[in-house]
């Protein structure tokens, strides 16, 4: 807004400022459910910790983009994080099968940190998902239900520490059920 030659600059809300996200991945994770999100979160002024079974390793489901782990499972505090984030892609059913991954969901869960979920698998192992409200994609549908969740017909949505996304072609939805959730 320009008024007798002054410029007055609006400043920016940065909604996760000092929050601490944590994205599990694993090899075969969905690029587009990997990336989007990240930036998003940085946008918002979150710390993103890439974190896998070893520290400094690098992954890439398509090649363009690398993605290098900064932490391993094991070395995650659940109370020094604010979120943990669990794309798609056959990544969840790779993270599924980790000990540490299970204990680290489970507890972030248990401390009512944020667990934002695009595939069902990991949640669904732990135990987390039942008589919470989900969403889904037609593929993993019959898993949710057979899982004890409540299937709603959303592109995302958030019940609790949970929140969901669907699909790919929902992310945009999906992150913004991210920022809001606290």
């Amino acid at each position: 807004m320009v008024n007798n030659n002054s410029l007055v600059v609006r400043r920016c809300v940065v909604k996760l400022e000092g929050k601490r996200v944590v994205l599990l991945v694993e090899n075969g994770f969905e690029d587009l459910e990997f990336w989007v999100p990240v930036m998003r979160l940085q946008e918002e002024g979150a710390e993103i910790i890439v974190t896998s079974k070893e520290k400094d390793k690098q992954f890439s489901r398509k090649g363009c983009l690398q993605a290098v782990t900064d932490s391993d499972f094991e070395s995650i505090d659940v109370s020094n994080i604010d979120r943990i984030l669990i794309r798609g892609g056959w990544a969840p059913d790779k993270l599924r099968r980790y000990e540490e991954v299970k204990r680290l969901v489970k507890n972030a869960h248990e401390k009512r940190k944020v667990v934002g979920m695009i595939c069902h698998l990991v949640g669904k192992t732990v135990g987390i998902v039942r008589g919470f409200r989900s969403v889904g994609s037609e593929g993993i549908k019959d898993d949710l239900i057979n899982a004890r969740a409540v299937l709603v017909d959303e592109p995302a949505f958030s019940d609790g520490n949970l929140v969901w996304g669907r699909m790919v072609k929902d992310i945009s939805d999906f992150c913004r059920k991210l920022v809001k959730s606290s």
